[in-house]
């Protein structure tokens, strides 16, 4: 595996270090994100629901939009620069808000940047390698981009333990975003083959083989019980955490992701994908479970987010390359704006949902759902969706 590694192409490992320094600035500011609402501005779980919900739904429409355009003109890097340039600028300015809608308003800009690259950074990564390397090309940038999401939290932990003032390290994110943006002017435009005669775009699919129409729906069921997150932090504190806390349990969930990530993902280029996704799926229903019962016993919290970085590093890597498998090379811009479409739309009603749960009934039924929701996915995914083989 390690000579498979050092074979990946340049745009890989270029790809890898963006979203390493990229997350670096972005982890400095998501675990600090609840309790600059809940200590500052006083919002409370709806709130913060409304707020993931709103910024993810809508920022998923353009990465539809942007996977499609970017498969017409076969063009990915002016998406991919644009977006991280934006997300890169709206998020520190998180410092200045003075109420939860001015939170909204910097979240749903991130959000926006990430709508404008993210499935063109994902066909990217598709046009630059073999079939045989899509699990370890997509496993290795996960695992850089959950490096990033380690280092970040780590030195907001620093800078709050030493005294600085929270909406401080919230700005001092504009560092790290300066540096991605000089690393996104280097990546080198792939030649992108056009497609004899390219399918229309059609909101139902049609253009696209069954198994991945069931695959998408699946995915569905399963990110309406997935919803931001930031719920499982605000657990967290509700358990005793403390708030120097949060950013470093976060950041254990980032390490081991990081670690396993291109490992597990690698193996999924052996056999088939579904499998290794569906044991990632049952992690994430009894750990939600879980968190949903278990007693204030802040010892406990930290195997249990261990556990979920084992969770997110057999799905994140796999799921793309999964999808990857299932469609066209030339249609893989708009296959990865339908998969992020499906992702964020659902992650509307699933984090709303789980907020009002949180509120009116209690964690434990919040909780329960997001679990009953993964299993039920899982079990879809294992006996109704068929195995993908190569569609490029």
């Amino acid at each position: 595996m390690f000579t498979a590694i050092r074979r990946l192409p340049r745009t890989v490992w270029l790809l890898g270090l963006i979203s390493l320094v990229n997350d670096s600035a972005s982890d400095m500011i998501y675990p600090l994100v609840p309790l600059y609402l809940t200590s500052v501005l006083m919002a409370g779980p709806k709130a913060l629901g409304l707020i993931e919900g709103i910024a993810e739904a809508v920022a998923s429409l353009l990465k539809l939009a942007a996977g499609v355009l970017a498969d017409r003109s076969r063009r990915t890097k002016a998406w991919v620069v644009a977006g991280y340039a934006i997300a890169g600028i709206a998020r520190p300015l998180i410092a200045f808000a003075s109420n939860w809608f001015g939170v909204l308003v910097c979240r749903f800009a991130d959000r926006v940047g990430k709508g404008l690259r993210s499935a063109p950074r994902d066909a990217l990564l598709v046009h630059s390698v073999a079939a045989d390397q899509r699990g370890l090309a997509f496993g290795l940038h996960r695992a850089m981009d959950n490096a990033g999401a380690v280092i970040g939290p780590l030195v907001a932990a620093g800078l709050l333990a030493f005294g600085m003032p929270l909406r401080h390290v919230l700005f001092a994110a504009i560092v790290p975003a300066l540096i991605v943006l000089l690393l996104t002017l280097a990546i080198e435009e792939p030649q992108i083959e056009r497609a004899p005669n390219p399918p229309r775009f059609r909101w139902n699919l049609r253009e696209f083989p069954p198994r991945f129409r069931r695959y998408l729906l699946v995915l569905a069921l399963f990110m309406l019980g997935n919803s931001s997150n930031m719920f499982l932090l605000l657990r967290a504190k509700q358990l005793g955490l403390g708030d120097a806390q949060v950013p470093m349990i976060w950041a254990l969930v980032s390490f081991v992701a990081a670690a396993l990530s291109t490992p597990l993902s690698g193996l999924s280029d052996r056999f088939d994908r579904r499998k290794l996704i569906v044991g990632g799926w049952t992690i994430y229903a009894v750990l939600y479970l879980a968190f949903g019962l278990m007693p204030a016993m802040t010892w406990l919290l930290w195997p249990m987010f261990a556990a979920y970085g084992v969770f997110l590093a057999a799905t994140e890597g796999a799921e793309k390359a999964l999808v990857a498998d299932m469609v066209p090379k030339t249609q893989a811009g708009t296959a990865f704006g339908w998969y992020n479409l499906v992702v964020g739309i659902a992650l509307l009603p699933a984090s709303v949902l789980f907020g009002w749960l949180w509120s009116q009934a209690s964690p434990l039924a919040a909780f329960a759902f997001g679990s009953a929701c993964a299993l039920a996915a899982a079990l879809l995914l294992r006996f109704w969706v068929g195995p993908a083989a190569d569609a490029a």
